[in-house]
């Protein structure tokens, strides 16, 4: 019995406009990030969804009542699909943290899968929480189609792992732009066809 996961990265925030480490950083949906949660809410509003679930931040938890809205649900918040916490790095901009944590930076762009931030988690971590969340969501609907909200590595993580893409490369492999719409079919909860990766079409996207 197949159930359908619609994954959905939480959409815009202003430090996702400023290239500012945001992980576990509590921080809201921008007005642009609470626009292009009601777009993808008007492209999903006729589809049939059983439940909502989210992470436990407020941009996740933001965006998902707004896209549950329409189908009177309230998405449950689950912690294991919080982002990455990037440790002494959050709410720094990129460049920034490049020239003050040199060495800690090169290590974490050469494989941020076993590498995090100095007092963050490493991709192993997050995907160790992330991934049995989300299992137990799958194995907690059979038959039935299930939103998701979390966050651009959490998603990346997973996604690499269930399809079998080297976790090493996740930060280059799969994008995850604000409020995109991945969709996940699973006949088990490690049985998974994916037949929508990053789509922002209802985001006005011309690509």
């Amino acid at each position: 019995m197949k159930t359908r996961v619609l994954l959905v990265r939480h959409g815009a925030t202003a430090f996702s406009a400023e290239d500012r480490f945001a992980g576990s950083t509590d921080i809201e949906l921008s007005d642009e990030g609470r626009a292009l949660a009601r777009r993808l809410a008007d492209r999903l509003a006729k589809v049939k969804i059983d439940a909502a679930y989210c992470s436990d931040l407020k941009r996740t938890v933001q965006t998902a009542a707004i896209v549950a809205a329409p189908h009177g649900l309230t998405a449950a918040a689950v912690p294991g699909l919080r982002e990455i916490d990037h440790g002494q790095w959050e709410g720094m901009d990129h460049k920034d943290v490049e020239k003050k944590f040199a060495d800690a930076y090169a290590a974490w762009s050469a494989d941020p899968f076993v590498n995090g931030a100095p007092g963050g988690e490493s991709g192993l971590h997050v995907l160790g929480r992330a991934l049995p969340a989300l299992c137990k969501i799958v194995a907690d609907h059979p038959g039935q189609t299930v939103l998701v909200v979390a966050h651009k590595a959490t998603n990346r993580l997973m996604l690499c792992s269930l399809l079998g893409i080297d976790p090493r490369c996740y930060r280059d492999r799969l994008a995850q732009d604000p409020a995109c719409l991945n969709v996940l079919d699973f006949k088990g909860p490690a049985q998974m066809q994916a037949t929508v990766i990053n789509d922002t079409s209802h985001c006005g996207s011309t690509v």
